[in-house]
């Protein structure tokens, strides 16, 4: 028997093949595996304003499947409404928003998709003293401060009970990531590429912002902070921001925010990969407004990954000490009251033993009952990602 050495070369054959093999009989199921979302429930595209959307059609070649003529329609009617909105918000708050400021310095939970940075989000804000971007602020970024009352009351069943990719619950009111918001308020985002996925990956550079002129990168940390500060306004306390999209910009967002302290969770790769690979395949099923063919899904995972990761590790000993943790996805399923509360000790965020009993409470009621997806692991992908993730697998232990 001959053993071939597999490299990188090998990474577009064996993906490829793996995202256009026939399913095995016992995972045929999988690809309607996601949570149903309904035809009527809002996409990310509903908060947009008539130029932001008009550019994000224009940036796919207006290439629209017959079937999601539906998404087209509706948000090309809502887009109008949005920038109504955002002026009343605008005229009734400018006086408020132009003396706001941060409650607190952010913290900011960075790591790979599905790495378990919404499960630690989800446990961050169960304290009280804190808060975060809620589903509909990142959903409708421009005027959520007049309008956020009306769907968190009246509007609640729009949204399905559970996200489409996992387990974890979905509402208005939930944590959201902020990159959401950043991407409906017309800034760059990779995130761009979930409408249009057949064109392939876009906005890249601003995984890292490497390439990216200053100018550029100073007018998109300038947006973020404004949207901030819309929210700190909101909610009056200080802010747990989640977005995997910020952990290649830890540098500019700590030079950004002097003050701000980062959490990054790590997972198993071979976890991660498959999980990675889920979530695109979930976003674009009920998002993109095209059907979804699929191809160089694999690779866009790899990609994503070496370029937040490289600029990840080259930046992160710029962030003084005590200001940046490391978690381990796993250590946070085993015991999450023993990780938060290393969190909180190593940031000095607050005193943790007054969230102490909730969290408990959580995991007696709650988490004994989460179920994670299952992954088949295929063989020449865990060579080829312990090849290519190998700083990864032996800085973090894996």
């Amino acid at each position: 028997m001959t053993l071939k050495i597999l490299s990188a070369d090998d990474f577009p054959r064996i993906i490829s093949s793996q995202m256009t093999a026939p399913l095995p009989p016992q995972s045929s199921a999988k690809k309607a595996d996601f949570h149903r979302y309904p035809f009527y429930s809002p996409r990310f595209w509903h908060g947009m304003r008539p130029a932001t959307w008009w550019g994000l059609l224009k940036n796919g070649h207006f290439r629209i499947h017959p079937t999601r003529y539906g998404i087209l329609i509706g948000v090309t009617l809502a887009t109008p409404v949005n920038t109504i909105l955002a002026g009343l918000q605008w005229l009734i708050f400018r006086g408020k928003l132009s003396n706001a400021e941060m409650h607190g310095p952010p913290v900011f939970i960075v790591g790979h998709w599905r790495s378990g940075t919404t499960l630690l989000h989800e446990l961050m804000v169960r304290d009280e003293r804190l808060s975060s971007p809620s589903t509909f602020q990142c959903f409708a970024p421009h005027h959520f401060l007049i309008s956020q009352w009306f769907f968190q009351r009246f509007a609640g069943w729009l949204l399905p009970g559970k996200r489409p990719m996992d387990n974890m619950a979905a509402g208005w009111d939930r944590p959201q990531e902020d990159e959401f918001a950043l991407l409906t308020l017309g800034l760059p985002s990779p995130y761009r590429r979930i409408a249009f996925p057949n064109e392939g990956p876009t906005d890249m550079d601003y995984l890292d912002f490497e390439g990216v002129p200053e100018a550029d990168v100073k007018k998109w940390l300038a947006s973020l902070r404004q949207f901030l500060l819309r929210v700190s306004t909101s909610t009056g306390r200080p802010l747990i921001i989640k977005s995997p999209t910020h952990t290649g910009r830890v540098a500019r967002l700590a030079r950004e925010f002097p003050d701000a302290k980062f959490i990054h969770i790590t997972r198993d790769p071979r976890a991660l990969f498959p999980s990675t690979v889920r979530l695109w395949k979930g976003l674009d099923d009920v998002q993109a407004l095209q059907h979804p063919s699929e191809e160089g899904l694999g690779q866009y995972v790899i990609d994503c990954f070496n370029r937040m990761y490289a600029s990840f590790h080259r930046d992160r000993d710029q962030i003084p000490t005590g200001r940046l943790i490391d978690i381990r996805y796993e250590d946070l399923i085993a015991d999450p009251t023993k990780t938060l509360e290393s969190i909180y000790q190593t940031l000095h965020l607050s005193d943790f033993d007054a969230v102490r009993p909730d969290i408990e409470n959580w995991v007696e009621t709650e988490h004994r009952g989460y179920k994670t997806n299952q992954h088949q692991h295929d063989p020449e992908i865990e060579t080829l990602i312990r090849k290519d993730w190998a700083e990864y697998f032996d800085r973090y232990g894996y």
